[in-house]
């Protein structure tokens, strides 16, 4: 797509745009390709054609590929961990078998250091966001002209946008995050009832013991406490988000050289080699950053004064 009249800036920009489907108003003017100009005479529900119509589309507009991916790539999770689950041995594992047991063994292990209370739920959680978010961010690996491309030709459709990594995509890593937020609220509610909630809010980090200390203490442990923890998604979403996006964005710059003529290509062969295997380690990392990060938040959530 580098070398097909497009410049490198509109190249970068559209890798970077996402399949957005949403609404546009009345009485909006789409500029097709060619420079022609329509005017919508009712509300539409359409795909963007370009970066600005995404924009104009607002809050509600969805983003087709970061959904279809994430959905496509929790689906083969689950399909291969239960066939395997399903077709398991008792005798020495291989293959497929031999990397799930890993992956379990490994997830639980970690899960048992961080997590130290009684709810069945957490590891299983744990072992669906590592795997999850490592698929995820495993598509990062693909050349990124090889899907977008092949969805184009397609689609019939030269300018089409299409992303193929969810975890680069700010709506599906800060999703994940508030749901994982929303579990805190609600274990922590669960586990210490809504006034001892309300008290860890309030009455932490400082606590005199006396009332009339603690009256003008509140609002403060309150902005504070709410600030901290408002901050655990945002930054649980923002960090994966942030480290898959720079990855992508060199996978895109390494890809223009390749339109830079047989040196540039060459050098540019080389480079994407070496930092293929470089991000092998970072999407591990950050699946795994990612899965501790939740461990240790449903810990803190289930954490009681007994525990103390």
């Amino acid at each position: 797509m580098a070398s097909e009249g497009i410049t490198a800036t509109g190249y970068i920009q559209h890798h970077l745009q996402n399949m957005a489907y949403g609404k546009l108003p009345a009485g909006y003017e789409r500029v097709g390709a060619d420079g022609t100009v329509t005017v919508l005479e009712q509300d539409t529900w359409t795909l963007a054609h370009t970066s600005q119509e995404a924009i104009d589309m607002g809050f509600w507009a969805v983003h087709l590929d970061s959904l279809g991916w994430s959905i496509a790539l929790g689906l083969l999770f689950a399909f291969l961990f239960r066939r395997v689950a399903v077709k398991a041995t008792t005798g020495v594992p291989t293959g497929v078998q031999s990397f799930v047991e890993l992956v379990v063994d490994f997830v639980d292990n970690t899960v048992k250091d961080t997590f130290h209370h009684r709810n069945t739920m957490i590891a299983p959680m744990a072992l669906t966001i590592f795997m999850w978010v490592f698929l995820m961010n495993l598509m990062d690996l693909i050349p990124v002209d090889w899907l977008p491309m092949a969805a184009a030709k397609i689609a019939g459709d030269d300018h089409l946008f299409f992303k193929v990594v969810p975890t680069t995509d700010p709506n599906i890593t800060l999703g994940m995050a508030f749901a994982v937020f929303m579990l805190m609220i609600f274990f922590s509610i669960k586990e210490k009832g809504f006034m001892g909630f309300v008290k860890e809010l309030t009455l932490h980090p400082f606590h005199a013991g006396k009332w009339y200390i603690d009256i003008i203490l509140i609002p403060i442990n309150l902005i504070l406490e709410t600030v901290s923890l408002i901050a655990k998604p945002i930054s649980l979403g923002l960090r994966l988000f942030g480290n898959l996006y720079a990855g992508e964005m060199i996978f895109i710059l390494i890809a223009l050289m390749f339109g830079g003529g047989l040196l540039l290509g060459l050098g540019a062969g080389v480079l994407q080699w070496g930092w293929a295997v470089f991000h092998i380690l970072v999407i591990t990392l950050q699946a795994f950053v990612f899965m501790v990060l939740t461990t240790v938040y449903m810990a803190m959530a289930h954490n009681t004064e007994e525990d103390h």
